[in-house]
């Protein structure tokens, strides 16, 4: 054989295509400009929010994030009820949607037929398709009712009279408030975190799974001990997106949570307000001036939420590794 028809030098030896440094150079280079300008871009939102908002970060300072009163004819503005409404329903749509993705997820992965798999996880991922306004209008007209005759009127019979508990339930039943808007936001955020959350599962090496089930685990067992340790990042990551996706949602949350600015009680069943649905409500009639920098600032509150949440959750990961080398 002729060296495998591979061109041979002067000295016999097969000569090695040199690797091309110059496409490296400029590969790295548009991927440093690339991060370079989603910086820029980042710092440039936050440049621009904080100079809308500064005749009311002058006029109100600090006391712009606990009070409560929003009277724009009388300029006198606070972000406490778009602020409570935001994580109220965020929390809420967080505990019902992360145990239903985690059991979709494990359902999808774990124990559903083989025929079964691709086009149920296929019709979960195509909830996500749906446009926001549309869950927004199904919970007003279609969702609505029903909640108040079947659920908020059980809860607040048999959870109302229970001490401190009761008054998150107390209150007439009139199906719009911070309650169903966190079932509506669940709802919507539930495709996003079971996809992510059945796509890492999967990821896991089957030996770790087989090797758990060999010594006799059971499925929950192997899910908690095995997958979820391997998967932690991702699983994280998965919520976070759904926890963004849930903070930032506008439309939905507009149609169902009431839109008042009133701070009563805490019930859960009583209308409030978001930042979102705020700046949907407002902005296009806001007069230039405190009206239309309280808004911004708004925006600007939620983009610092929004940094916290993510920062605390980097906080959490890298503890638990730090725990995981440690033992």
């Amino acid at each position: 054989m002729s060296d495998l028809n591979l061109p041979v030098n002067q000295a016999g030896a097969v000569s090695r295509r040199r690797p091309n440094r110059g496409a490296d150079v400029v590969f790295g280079t548009l991927a440093r400009l690339a991060a370079l300008v989603t910086l820029l871009l980042l710092g440039g939102i936050i440049l621009s929010l904080v100079y809308a908002s500064f005749p009311t970060l002058k006029q109100f300072g600090l006391g712009f994030l606990w009070h409560s009163e929003w009277d724009p004819p009388s300029d006198k503005f606070g972000a406490l009820v778009p602020i409570y409404g935001t994580i109220v329903t965020s929390v809420i749509a967080l505990l019902i949607a992360v145990p239903v993705s985690f059991g979709i997820a494990l359902f999808l992965t774990e124990l559903a037929p083989a025929w079964l798999r691709r086009p149920l996880g296929t019709a979960i991922e195509l909830l996500a398709a749906v446009p926001s306004i549309v869950y927004g209008m199904w919970g007003l007209l279609v969702f609505s009712p029903i909640f108040a005759s079947y659920v908020e009127k059980p809860l607040g019979h048999v959870l109302g009279p229970i001490p401190i508990i009761g008054a998150l339930f107390s209150g007439p039943p009139i199906g719009i408030g911070l309650l169903i808007a966190g079932i509506i936001l669940a709802i919507m955020i539930i495709p996003y975190v079971a996809a992510v959350m059945r796509d890492v599962f999967e990821v896991t090496p089957v030996l770790l799974k087989e090797s758990a089930y060999g010594i006799g685990c059971t499925t929950w067992e192997v899910m908690w001990k095995v997958v979820l340790p391997y998967t932690k990042s991702g699983v994280m990551g998965g919520v976070m997106l759904g926890l963004g996706r849930a903070l930032g949602e506008t439309m939905a949350v507009t149609f169902v949570i009431g839109n008042t600015n009133l701070l009563n009680d805490v019930s859960l069943f009583s209308p409030g307000n978001s930042i979102t649905s705020a700046l949907a409500n407002e902005f296009g009639e806001a007069s230039p001036g405190l009206h239309t920098s309280a808004l911004m600032e708004l925006g600007l509150i939620l983009f610092v939420i929004t940094f916290i949440v993510l920062a605390l959750s980097k906080l959490m990961l890298l503890r638990l590794e730090k725990n995981e080398g440690g033992k």
